[in-house]
């Protein structure tokens, strides 16, 4: 039972819950982590850690070196200390994010500057960030220290005018790809674009390993001091001796045998996840006031990790909140877009770069994520998509 402000009671729906996004087990994940207790490899590395590693390498191509982690946040951590950021540094982050994206860089003890989105993809708009560098450089008198874009949703931000920027001011850029494995940019993966990226295997991701992310590296020396560092950053010598601050960041090998099996059927997930936003897109036709994120061109090709909609009230007559209430009384768990960094009491200091025009501001109020898992069968999609068509034809 929900009980709104002017005391209305809504009574839940009996029917199932439908979740926003589950993992789903493409049927070997077992067999991996069978073989792990067999052979007593359970510990944070062994067989099944470097299989999943060689498997994203393959996937990803570029050669890159892949690093996994306990976190997506820990590899974001570790590629900002191997970009050298620390007190006194700043970081430009995209705004428009989750709150890991930017907390690392808290962690380091530097100062997150947010960029607002451009209205296209909704990643960091380039304009925007070539006007925060050059103004941070005026008012602080250096660069900041590196740029985090983010494939917000799954949708490649427009890496190719970030990268000119970036290589043009000499700022290494670390991708925040948690949300876009198997999502491309003209062709190529995101995550291989900026000197490191991260990646996430959360329970709600593309693949699952319960919990779990992955450090993508340019070079095997940045891989090898990734894996000392996630190790407690501990010497060679027969005994413990510590040079460095060292971090618990290692994934285990139980979790990367649930990541060898995913792995089997991470393309199967991607065009899952599409095949879902683009029944969305064919069920919802016609309803005014309903708009989806969109691949700009034939440039982009998002994974569609989650599918997102932007509400218009003046156009469809209902809004955003009006539609997750009616959603949840159906049982239905949908979720707001991101709440921008530049709106977080945590970040309420720090230096935001934006215009008239408010993007993320805008897409936070109206917008709306729906289920968007493979495990959703027609009748959850019809489910879905009858609250919205209820709500539109309830309107004058």
């Amino acid at each position: 039972m929900i009980i709104l402000k002017d005391y209305t009671i809504l009574h839940m729906s009996s029917q199932p819950k439908i979740w926003l996004s589950l993992a789903h087990m493409g049927g070997q994940e077992q067999q991996f982590i069978q073989e792990a207790f067999d052979t007593n490899w359970v510990v944070p590395l062994g067989p099944n850690v470097d299989g999943f590693e060689k498997d994203l390498e393959q996937f990803l191509g570029e050669n890159k070196h892949i690093v996994a982690l306990s976190a997506g946040t820990a590899a974001i951590h570790l590629g900002l200390i191997q970009l050298g950021v620390g007190p006194g540094d700043e970081v430009i982050c995209q705004s428009f994010t989750f709150s890991a994206s930017a907390n690392p860089i808290k962690y380091q003890g530097a100062e997150p500057v947010f960029v607002d989105s451009e209205p296209d993809t909704w990643n960091m708009d380039p304009e925007l960030l070539r006007v925060a560098i050059e103004d941070r450089i005026k008012v602080t008198g250096k660069k900041p220290k590196a740029i985090i874009p983010v494939h917000l949703y799954g949708m490649p931000a427009k890496m190719e005018e970030i990268m000119a920027i970036a290589h043009q001011f000499e700022i290494p850029v670390l991708e925040d790809a948690a949300e876009a494995l198997g999502a491309e940019y003209k062709g190529q993966k995101c995550g291989t674009f900026g000197e490191f990226a991260c990646l996430s295997f959360n329970g709600n991701k593309m693949i699952t390993t319960s919990g779990g992310g992955a450090l993508v590296c340019s070079t095997k020396e940045e891989a090898d001091f990734t894996k000392h560092l996630a190790t407690q950053a501990r010497d060679n010598a027969p005994h413990y001796q510590h040079s460095k601050v060292g971090y618990n960041y290692r994934l285990s090998n139980i979790c990367a045998g649930i990541g060898r099996g995913q792995m089997m059927v991470l393309q199967e997930h991607v065009e899952a996840r599409r095949n879902i936003n683009l029944k969305y897109r064919q069920l919802l036709e016609g309803i005014s006031g309903i708009s989806f994120q969109s691949n700009p061109s034939s440039d982009f090709h998002s994974n569609m990790w989650l599918t997102c909609i932007v509400v218009n009230p003046a156009e469809a007559g209902f809004t955003r909140e009006d539609l997750r209430l009616a959603m949840e009384q159906e049982n239905i768990e949908t979720r707001p877009l991101w709440k921008p960094m530049h709106l977080q009491p945590v970040f309420v200091n720090a230096p935001f770069y934006g215009d008239e025009s408010r993007v993320s501001e805008n897409l936070f109020d109206r917008g709306l994520c729906l289920p968007s898992h493979p495990n959703l069968t027609e009748e959850d999609l019809q489910r879905v998509v009858d609250v919205i068509k209820g709500l539109a034809e309830r309107q004058p």
